[in-house]
């Protein structure tokens, strides 16, 4: 690795400002941070890390004001076994246990994970072993040219196949949830992108402080489908919450960003929740466009929803 700068930040307004530099990047978790530096996996590594680690009180998981707040800095870990989190909003507990390994979820922090980068192999190639299209105009989609297994079955989003990795994305999505920055407020739903290298709408020197989820009186659920059950990313993730009548169904890991299922969701609305009635829902899952080594994904999808559905029965 190249030498690098590490600058412990000490506020907000200094993080954003020192981010808002050419070849500054954040430092938190730094569990995906580190393989993309030690890969050389962008075309430039940054010369400039700001760790927030330092930034004091970011790490807090309370309700307030009549809803859950969860410092960007919360521990996956402490998010998994905090009893508020696990006997109100199930999705969001069982979602931060299931990423990665025990030793990750005490390193890796709830806003790392939401802001994370995509998996796929080309992207993550050593040296930038690839012309991927995320990090160069010029670039092409290698995914849809080689091995795309792991990737979109809803399409591409600006000609890239990856898939957004978030396991907490599609339960704070279901859960109907706020993304709290330095800047602004932002639907967990509309928090995602695939423009470029970006996954978030984060723009440059924009940091992510809270995540605020509203009183939740209903039931929530979270699975996760992968190859193995500890330190794998998803091939289908889904999240579901129900409340009067009403369920919001998301699914991850099958798209560029984290989809909201409204098909289902209204398939399944005013109906009570049994084995019939989840796989009608689960069979309006939306058209998929995919690759024919990812269409195995289609039926994964529908059994999560079906399964995670009945979870909330």
């Amino acid at each position: 690795m190249k030498d690098i700068t590490f600058i412990n930040a000490t506020s907000l307004d200094q993080a954003a400002s020192l981010l808002g530099q050419d070849k500054a990047a954040i430092f938190a978790g730094g569990t995906d941070l580190m393989g993309l530096l030690r890969g050389y996996v962008t075309p430039s590594n940054p010369d400039v890390l700001v760790n927030i680690k330092t930034i004091p009180d970011m790490d807090y998981i309370k309700e307030d004001g009549g809803m859950l707040k969860i410092g960007a800095l919360a521990k996956l870990a402490d998010v998994a076994k905090n009893s508020i989190v696990k006997s109100k909003y199930a999705a969001l507990a069982e979602a931060a246990r299931k990423v990665a390994s025990p030793e990750l979820r005490n390193m890796g922090t709830i806003g790392g994970n939401l802001c994370q980068q995509v998996r796929c192999w080309y992207y993550r190639s050593e040296y930038n072993g690839y012309n991927c299209l995320r990090k160069s105009p010029s670039g092409l989609c290698q995914a849809l040219l080689g091995r795309a297994d792991h990737h979109s079955i809803f399409g591409a989003g600006d000609g890239c196949i990856a898939v957004n990795p978030s396991d907490v994305a599609p339960a704070l999505i279901a859960l109907d949830a706020k993304i709290v920055t330095t800047e602004r407020t932002i639907e967990a739903e509309d928090f995602f992108t695939s423009e470029g290298e970006k996954t978030t709408v984060l723009e440059k020197g924009e940091i992510v402080k809270e995540i605020q989820v509203p009183a939740f009186n209903g039931k929530s659920a979270f699975m996760k489908f992968a190859e193995r059950k500890a330190i794998e990313f998803a091939l289908v993730n889904c999240a579901v919450a129900v409340k009067d009548g009403n369920a919001r169904i998301c699914l991850n890991a099958v798209g560029p960003v984290p989809r909201r299922e409204e098909g289902c969701e209204a398939e399944i609305a005013g109906k009570t929740i049994n084995a019939a009635n989840a796989e009608a829902a689960a069979n309006k899952l939306s058209k998929t466009t995919v690759v024919d080594t990812s269409k195995y994904k289609i039926p994964i999808a529908k059994a999560l929803i079906k399964r995670t559905l009945l979870l909330c029965a």
